[in-house]
């Protein structure tokens, strides 16, 4: 059996093919500049890549040159598109219409197109990611899975703000989250790693890379999370300012002579790491080699890293305590310094890190970087949302 996973983008498309019998990545890859001149397919598989440059002006011709590729006699790696199952779509924003991955229908495009304006940026890019896998695989299943569905258990408390309840119910203004897809998968992983029930854990998951959320998984569900209403909201990110009172907004305004658009470009694309530092948005230029001779760099690692610390203990209160903490994606599993600097004087919540297994943790496994006599464990866990996808729509299709 196997699955086509896609995550489409306003101008991008990735793709992993997975054989379900035993979760391996038979061949994937990457669309760029769709829509664009000098677009370009990416694909690998056989251990080998091969580049495709031609024209993609919309999502169908870039689907219709992915399944060419899955099937062409070089580079494929199935005879005909029979034998693909059915197709997983990430779909960023699913609102409180979906809490867990659906077949797509009509019914759901169409909630998919009244969520567009809860999130422009994606939305509309998954949409058509679907729309065109529909044209070109007429009769092939295909599931939505929904990053903001994880968080969809949230209680009222945790996910309303202080805003006027009305408006809560009349313009959908609350917390969502997103990383849905990684937080499940890596608290799922934990849960193995340690050999326990997840239904008797309760979980810190750490999602850190240019996007970063922070989630309480209590009993395999989660509880809170970081980002809220958008992905703005939570911790300093890449180029992302995170929690910032909202007064800021209006007095940047006067201030800096922007208007509203100008402001969130300002807050979403030049904030953060970028806007602290002054150098990157990237923790590797941030933290490498003699990167801290620059002190911004260090301030700004730094202020990443407390607010982790603030979350994790903020997570620990509303669960009644934790019992592991996870870091995944690109900084949290890559970064020794942030996961020193997040869990350092934590003694109080039983935390306490192996300085040598932080240190030299191994790249793309699981691993314990927690010491002998922490009470609570600390894993480091390479995150897999695509799989997570194929697994989803795997149940979803029932095949």
């Amino acid at each position: 059996m196997k699955i086509l996973v896609i995550n489409a983008g306003s101008s991008s498309l990735k793709y992993q093919l997975i054989d379900m019998e035993n979760e391996s990545v038979i061949a994937k890859g990457l669309c760029e500049r769709i829509g664009i001149e000098g677009s370009v397919l990416t694909h690998k598989a056989h251990g080998k890549e091969f580049v495709f440059k031609e024209q993609m002006p919309n999502h169908e011709k870039a689907i219709q040159m992915v399944l060419d590729a899955l099937t062409a006699d070089d580079c494929g790696v199935v005879k005909s598109m029979n034998e693909i199952s059915a197709v997983g779509h990430r779909v960023v924003h699913g609102a409180e219409d979906y809490n867990t991955s659906v077949l797509v229908t009509k019914d759901v495009l169409d909630c998919c197109k009244q969520n567009i304006e809860l999130a422009p940026l994606h939305n509309p890019a998954n949409i058509m990611g679907i729309e065109a896998c529909q044209k070109v695989m007429p009769g092939t299943p295909m599931v939505a899975v929904f990053d903001t569905a994880f968080h969809a258990t949230m209680p009222q408390e945790a996910f309303l703000y202080g805003i006027p309840y009305d408006d809560y119910k009349n313009l959908r203004i609350r917390k969502y989250g997103f990383h849905g897809t990684s937080h499940m998968f890596v608290s799922s992983e934990a849960a193995k790693a340690l050999g326990k029930d997840i239904k008797d854990l309760k979980i810190i998951t750490c999602h850190l890379g240019n996007g970063s959320s922070i989630a309480a998984v209590k009993n395999g569900k989660c509880v809170d999370t970081s980002m809220g209403f958008t992905p703005l909201e939570g911790l300093p990110m890449g180029t992302r300012c995170g929690n910032i009172d909202a007064a800021v907004v209006e007095y940047l305004m006067n201030k800096k002579n922007m208007t509203i658009g100008e402001t969130l470009n300002y807050l979403n694309k030049k904030s953060g790491m970028l806007g602290l530092s002054g150098v990157s948005s990237d923790f590797r230029d941030l933290t490498e080699g003699n990167a801290f001779d620059n002190p911004r760099n260090k301030l700004a690692v730094d202020i990443f890293a407390y607010r982790i610390k603030g979350y994790i203990g903020q997570y620990a209160a509303v669960m009644n305590g934790c019992d592991c903490i996870v870091f995944t994606a690109g900084v949290g599993e890559n970064t020794p310094y942030v996961r020193n600097m997040a869990l350092k004087d934590m003694e109080y919540l039983g935390v306490k890190l192996d300085a040598e297994k932080n240190t030299h943790c191994p790249r793309g496994q699981a691993y314990d970087i927690s010491a002998a006599d922490s009470k609570v464990r600390v894993l480091v866990i390479p995150t897999n949302e695509e799989l997570v996808i194929a697994r989803e729509t795997k149940r979803i299709a029932k095949i």
